[in-house]
């Protein structure tokens, strides 16, 4: 693991696309903006490990398991600019 010293306002750079900047330090916790394409998805660890887990059970369901959902759930509406950046 690299370990990085910075300070607020600061940032580093992830290849050449990515770069994470120090926006604060409030006591023990560090806010971080992170600017990254578009087609990078960028999760906190705990929602990447939901996501993986989910990914996981829904490629071993059976097509009867499948069924059922199609029943119980309506699609969301398509995320708009103005949603998605809430």
């Amino acid at each position: 693991m690299l370990v990085l010293s910075r300070h607020r306002d600061e940032s580093i750079m992830i290849g050449d696309d990515v770069v994470v900047t120090i926006v604060d330090i409030r006591g023990d916790k560090v806010r971080l903006g992170i600017n990254a394409p578009q087609d990078v998805p960028v999760h906190r660890q705990e929602v990447y490990e939901a996501i993986k887990r989910e990914n996981r059970r829904a490629a071993t369901m059976q097509p009867s398991e499948t069924r059922s959902l199609a029943k119980s759930k309506t699609p969301d509406p398509a995320p708009t600019p103005e949603t998605d950046a809430q």
